[in-house]
């Protein structure tokens, strides 16, 4: 006999989320909470500090904006439903509002994966040819490479959504995770999921390794230059200012091939644990590169604007 129920396409999911008893939710949402509300202030004064203060209009603090903006809006993706979860007995999204969730969410962390590999492209202009930095990084330039992250970023998020959700979801609608992504939707699937599994991890793959190598080849340039340097405190410095970037870079890449990559994550409760312990990281770095990139704009303020942004790196 046909079960004509198990044949309806599926109009909403149910996120499961995290396990555990009121009191385990209670504390969930206190923390979950404290650390949206930090990290959405941070990044909020960020933008609003670079804005505002014209000394802050170079390259490096214009992508250090969009960056602090992708992380807003991938805070506000996540969060918000996760936080009404918990504290709700029903924890219902609609099948629109869960593709509308993993685009944006999608969107923002690929986006973020581009611009990271920008920002490593613009330290080498600026450590290894800095007399050509005001030339090669115009605002021009800038807008471009910017603009090129937020089309790559989408036209991710449109053929990962194409290729997950035109599967027929019948079996259950209980997503195991506080989020739609792509692992656990795929795990409901009532047909056969390999060419999505394999367009998921080539997809991922090239960008993951693309943007890589963008990073690699530039830092390995930056090592280089900065070896040959003869003052010790300048080398220590661009080392520390550097490497606040090279932190942020390996947990975004690594993270992102943990969670997505095939049969990477064991389950999906290593895969939750895996998404917030990254968050939490990625905040704590996120705040160290703010912090050496105002000390090192600062130490340098008495220049001319684009002398210094020339100079700072080979003082």
């Amino acid at each position: 006999m046909v079960n004509w129920r198990k044949l309806t396409p599926l109009q909403e999911f149910v996120l499961d989320g995290f396990g555990g008893g009121p009191q385990t939710q209670a504390l969930l949402f206190a923390l979950f909470l404290a650390l949206y509300v930090v990290a959405a202030l941070g990044n909020l004064t960020v933008i609003v500090v670079i804005t505002l203060d014209a000394r802050l209009h170079s390259p490096t603090y214009f992508f250090l904006k969009n960056l602090s903006f992708l992380d807003l809006c991938y805070l506000s993706v996540i969060y918000p439903k996760a936080l009404f979860d918990l504290i709700s007995s029903t924890k219902v999204i609609t099948f629109a509002g869960c593709v509308t969730q993993f685009f944006f969410f999608s969107t923002t962390i690929t986006t973020e994966a581009f611009l990271l590999a920008v920002m490593a492209y613009d330290r080498f202009v600026a450590i290894c040819s800095p007399l050509r930095y005001p030339i090669s990084m115009c605002p021009s330039v800038c807008a471009h490479l910017v603009l090129g992250s937020y089309c790559g970023g989408c036209l991710n998020s449109i053929l990962q959504a194409s290729f997950t959700f035109s599967l027929p979801f019948c079996s259950s609608n209980h997503i195991d995770h506080f989020f739609c992504d792509v692992p656990p939707l795929l795990k409901l699937a009532c047909a056969d999921t390999t060419l999505s599994e394999l367009v998921l991890f080539g997809i991922c793959g090239l960008i993951i390794v693309g943007t890589t190598l963008v990073v690699l080849v530039s830092y390995g340039y930056i090592t280089v230059t900065i070896l040959r340097m003869r003052s010790g405190g300048g080398r220590h410095k661009l080392f520390s200012t550097c490497g606040s970037h090279v932190t942020a870079v390996s947990l975004c890449y690594g993270t992102l091939f943990v969670m997505h990559a095939k049969g990477a994550v064991g389950s999906m409760e290593q895969g939750k644990a895996v998404s917030e312990v990254k968050d939490a990281l990625q905040r704590l770095g996120r705040k160290h590169t703010v912090l050496s990139l105002c000390v090192s704009w600062f130490s340098g303020s008495c220049h001319g604007f684009w002398y210094e942004r020339s100079q700072t790196y080979v003082h």
